[in-house]
This record gives C-alpha cells, sequence and structure tokens, in this order.
C-alpha cells in the first residue's frame, strides 16, 4: 500500500506540473512595434499558447505612465508554432504601448516589458519617389518655334549685286519734275510777259476811256 501511495503521489504530482506546463500564461505573450510592408506603422501582438486558449488581446498608448488612449482590442487563439494580430498605429518613434492580456481564470495582466516604438518612424513608399516620378524635361512651348529657313536669306537675296554709284544719281526726268514742281519752267518768262501786256492794254483803255468821257461833256 505504502507502495502504491508512493506512486499516485508522483504520477499526481508529474501530471501537475506538466498541466501547469501547457495552461495559458503572460509568458505566452509578446508584443512589438515595427512598419508593414507599405511603410504604415503596426503592433503586433504574438501567442504561443500551446493549449489554444482565446485571449483578449487590448492595446493602450501610453504617457507618462498612464493611457492616454485605447489603440484597439482584438481575439487572438494561441498555437504552438505562435499566432498574431497586428493593430494599425501611425506610432511616432519612441511611443510606449501598454498590451493587456485577459483570458478567463488564466490570465489578467500587462505584456512585459512595456512595448516601445523604434527611434526611426516608417517611410511610406509615397515619401520616397521612384525613378519615373522625376520631373521630366518639359516640352518646347509651341509658340516659341525655332527659327525656320524662311528667316535666313534666301540665296537669291544674298547674291544680289551691290548698287553702283551712279545708281544713285538723279536721272533726267527726275530733274525735269523738280522744275515743274518749283515754278522753274521754261514757258514761265513768256507768260510772265502776256500778263504784262493784259497789264498795259488795260490801262491804255481806261485811259481812252475817260478823255472821250470829258471830251463829251466839254461839247
Amino acid at each position: 500500500m505504502r507502495i502504491l501511495g508512493v506512486a499516485s503521489a508522483s504520477a499526481a504530482l508529474t501530471l501537475g506540473i506538466a498541466g501547469n506546463a501547457l495552461a495559458c500564461n503572460i509568458r505566452d505573450f509578446s508584443a512589438a512595434a515595427s512598419c508593414d510592408g507599405d511603410g504604415k506603422g503596426i503592433i503586433t501582438v504574438t501567442d504561443t499558447d500551446a493549449s489554444a486558449k482565446e485571449a483578449t488581446v487590448t492595446v493602450y498608448l501610453e504617457s507618462n505612465g498612464a493611457d492616454e488612449r485605447q489603440v484597439g482590442e482584438k481575439k487572438l487563439t494561441g498555437s504552438a508554432k505562435g499566432s498574431t494580430v497586428t493593430f494599425s498605429e501611425d506610432w511616432a518613434p519612441g511611443a510606449e504601448y501598454r498590451v493587456h492580456i485577459t483570458v478567463p481564470k488564466l490570465v489578467d495582466a500587462d505584456v512585459t516589458p512595456i512595448t516601445t516604438a523604434p527611434s526611426d518612424a516608417c517611410t511610406t513608399k509615397s515619401e520616397s519617389p521612384s525613378p519615373s516620378e522625376s520631373p521630366e524635361p518639359s516640352e518646347t512651348p509651341s509658340g516659341s518655334e525655332t527659327p525656320s529657313d524662311s528667316a535666313t536669306p534666301s540665296d537669291s537675296e544674298s547674291s544680289a549685286a551691290p548698287a553702283t554709284p551712279g545708281d544713285n544719281q538723279p536721272s533726267a526726268a527726275a530733274g525735269e519734275s523738280n522744275l515743274a514742281e518749283t515754278g522753274a519752267d521754261s514757258n514761265t518768262p513768256m507768260i510772265a510777259g502776256i500778263a504784262g501786256a493784259l497789264v498795259v492794254v488795260g490801262g491804255g483803255a481806261v485811259f481812252f476811256g475817260m478823255r472821250r468821257r470829258g471830251a463829251a461833256k466839254a461839247n
């Protein structure tokens, strides 16, 4: 009987130890702040509970040792290989987060140590332009056309012979027209003579007319 009692106690102790090893506890949980493939901040919580208990994961942003706001709350079922759940969070470098785990009747505690964001912020793809997004040279404006061949002197214009000095002298016809415009034409003396004769004739007619009128009054 003594031998049977010792064996039963040993078996119970062994089963108790094994049960405690398989039981879900806070050491099965871990958390980290990182960036996803799109360069956005995330908080990742991992559960390695082999008993596959469902846990409630709640993440809080800390400020001066107190909860500033709740980031989110999700369910997570553990596995021996490790199960994960992520929370989208645009964390600032060095920000601190408290991750609380709740498993009914087994766990009600915070993941330790407290989760701290990296010192470098995430960089989104839009902030690092690809080579294809580099500015391309602007096209030549349609209004500013390059000088065409028509702007250059043509062969006929460039090959024209220079004017000779004799070309600048006035022609005879030009001289005559200038004299006509200034009144120095050869007909001017004749016209002046005719005008003078008419004046003389007119004056004589007036003189003779006055003498005849005086003679008539004397008779």
